[in-house]
Order: C-alpha cells, then structure tokens, then sequence
C-alpha cells in the first residue's frame, strides 16, 4: 500500500457513493448509462472470484464486498426501483455493450498471464474495465445535459485510474521485479478514454459554464 493506492481506493469508492447519493436521494438515475453499470457489475462479479478463498487482508476483503454490493445495487435501482427506473433515458442509452464483453473475453483467452479459470477471468475483467465507460460517455455526449453529480461521479472514476497508474510508476522504481504489462496497458487504455472528458469539465469549470460534450 501506497498514497497513490490509496488515493486510488478513495476516489473510486467516492465515486459509487456519489452516484449511490444521487440515486437514493435524488430517485434519479437520469443521465446514468444502465449499460456501464451492467458492465462493471460483471468486471467485480469475475475479478472478485477469490472472495470466499484467498483472504489478504480486511481492507482488501471490504473494498471487494462494497464494490460487488453497490455495482449490483445500482443495477438494481435503475432496472426495478419504481421511482428510480422512470427517469432512466432508455432511448438514448442504445450502446449495445455485449459488443464490448465478447471481444473482451476471447482476448482473455489468448492473453493472459496464465491459463487458470480464475486467472482468464481477472483478465478478462481488467479488458472490461478498460472499455466499460464508454456506453457512460456516449450517453452523455448525446444527451448533453449533464448534472453536477454525475459529471462528478465520472470525474472521480477517471482520478482513480490516474492514481493507479501512479502507484504503478512508483512500485515500479521501489519493488524489484514489478512488471504487469496486461494491468497497465488496460488501464492506460482506460485513463485515455477519459481525456476528452477532463477536457471539457475543467473547462466548464474554469469558466464557471454548465458541462456540456460535444456531440
């Protein structure tokens, strides 16, 4: 563990609570793709298969339990909450996601560290990961009507990337042998897609303007 880690840690838990906050509060879900939620609710149900198996440590053991219980929770908010699924813009979220999971998966096959079933599917997760804002963007970039929470709620998830890839440069100059080329390219790939997205909030931010993405 690390600054960088934990920084990390708290900006991606931060994260869920703050669209947790938005949904339970608010009763809204307007402006959040159910796809991206499906999304990560599959990434954490795949690379959390050693929950019940390898203990590391109480912090490990609850980071995993709250980021399977809230990802399927807003799952099922927005799919069944009776207030909640009203507001949530069907229409507009069409990005059709299994495109993203199939591919994902057979890449896990073929790259990987090695050929175990629990290694292939934190694999298989971490290429998820990687692509699984995508539906979230190209709601956003359609609806342009992005409310403080959410564009806050996307904002923090890119800091936690940004902080991983942190850590990872600082494990790599202090721990001997510290290479995981799958981990960092998937999460650069990941921190990538959220450029343009930084783009625009800390220009709405600088300019005091409401956040709007290009169409």
């Amino acid at each position: 563990m690390n600054i960088f880690r934990l920084a990390g840690d708290m900006t991606h838990l931060a994260s869920v609570l703050v669209l947790l906050l938005k949904i339970h509060t608010i009763k809204s879900c307007s402006g959040v793709s159910l796809k991206t939620q499906e999304l990560y609710a599959i990434v954490f149900a795949t690379r959390y298969l050693d929950l019940f198996t390898d203990y590391i440590s109480l912090y490990n053991t609850l980071m995993k339990i709250i980021y399977l219980a809230s990802s399927f929770s807003i799952v099922w908010y927005i799919r069944h909450h009776r207030i909640v699924r009203r507001s949530y813009d069907k229409d507009q979220d069409t990005f059709r996601h299994y495109f993203l999971v199939i591919p994902c998966f057979f890449l896990a096959l073929l790259i990987h560290e090695m050929f175990t079933f629990k290694e292939v599917m934190w694999t298989f997760s971490l290429y998820l990961e990687a692509v699984a804002i995508l539906p979230q963007l190209v709601l956003l970039q359609r609806t342009r009507n992005i409310d403080n929470l959410t564009g806050q709620y996307v904002l923090l998830l890119g800091a936690y990337r940004t902080f991983y890839i942190l850590n990872w440069i600082y494990r790599f100059f202090t721990e001997p042998h510290y290479v995981h080329w799958i981990t960092w390219i998937s999460g650069l790939v990941q921190t990538l897609l959220y450029a343009d997205f930084f783009y625009y909030y800390f220009q709405s931010w600088k300019n005091n303007s409401k956040l709007q993405l290009p169409a």
